[in-house]
């Protein structure tokens, strides 16, 4: 397994030097985060080529790798919506988004599958969601790049045997699930998820989760670590390990040492 962080802004350093930190603290790779409209530390699946390949040249700078891309637009425009614009709106940013990760190097995209709400029923948010991605699925296969189905708090796909099923009747190998370890554990057990996903996991976020029902740094939360990693080693997943975490206000970069150095700790685990 590798480390991995989604890429923010640290302290007030400028993107070469927080990408050097990053290096620095041990990690191998860092996921990049795409928004409508991009600033220095994030892309838009608008951006030019000219643009994504500058950003590839930083990272090869630094010496990291890019494993995935956050794509950063499913909450404004869910691909769940009644509105056909919000979704065609959505189905292009995922589209680009695709091609961003093939430039830089990434194999996943990460995507929210959609929302329910009140105005969306569930039923109909899984048929939505259902023919979207089989549409976006060729795509990402002419892209040979995972469409990575995150688990997130969007009150849809609350259950592993739901998101296995999901995946499967996708019916691509290239839609897979990006599994979020401290998403679940507000109603579930992260191993179980694990173990019932199996192979369809691609990649993996990291996040710890408290009896105070809030996120925290790794090892602070009351994860199960060794049984998650056991889990992941049982079902043969050998690829990142990527940390969704902010760094610390004051001493980010020491934020960066901590994390990189507790996920060393999880993949030394036997």
């Amino acid at each position: 397994m590798k480390k991995g962080m989604v890429l923010s802004k640290v302290g007030n350093l400028d993107l070469a030097d927080a990408l050097r930190a990053y290096a620095r603290a041990g990690f191998e790779g860092v996921e990049v985060r795409m928004q409508e409209k991009r600033d220095e530390f994030t892309l838009s699946p608008w951006s030019s080529e000219e643009e994504v390949r500058a950003f590839q040249r930083e990272m090869e700078q630094a010496g990291l790798e890019v494993p995935s891309v956050m794509g950063g637009l499913h909450w404004q425009y869910p691909l769940t919506s009644p509105d056909p614009k919000v979704v065609d709106k959505c189905m292009e940013s995922i589209r680009l988004t695709l091609k961003t990760a093939r430039m830089l190097g990434a194999d996943t995209a990460l995507v929210v599958p959609g929302v329910v709400n009140e105005e969306i029923p569930y039923d109909v948010a899984y048929e939505r969601a259902l023919g979207a991605l089989k549409e976006l699925a060729p795509e990402a296969e002419r892209e040979k790049v995972y469409i990575g189905v995150e688990n997130v708090w969007n009150k849809f796909l609350l259950s592993p045997l739901e998101m296995a099923r999901f995946v499967d009747e996708v019916g691509s190998d290239y839609v897979r699930a990006y599994f979020d370890v401290g998403n679940v554990v507000l109603f579930g057990f992260p191993q179980q998820w694990i173990r019932i996903l199996g192979k369809r996991i691609c990649k993996v976020h990291l996040k710890d989760f408290g009896q105070r029902g809030e996120f925290t740094y790794l090892f602070q939360g009351d994860i199960d670590w060794p049984e998650v990693v056991r889990a992941l080693r049982e079902e043969g997943y050998d690829g990142y390990l990527t940390a969704e975490l902010a760094p610390y206000r004051h001493f980010p970069e020491k934020m960066l040492k901590d994390t990189a150095g507790a996920i060393g700790e999880l993949i030394s685990l036997a």
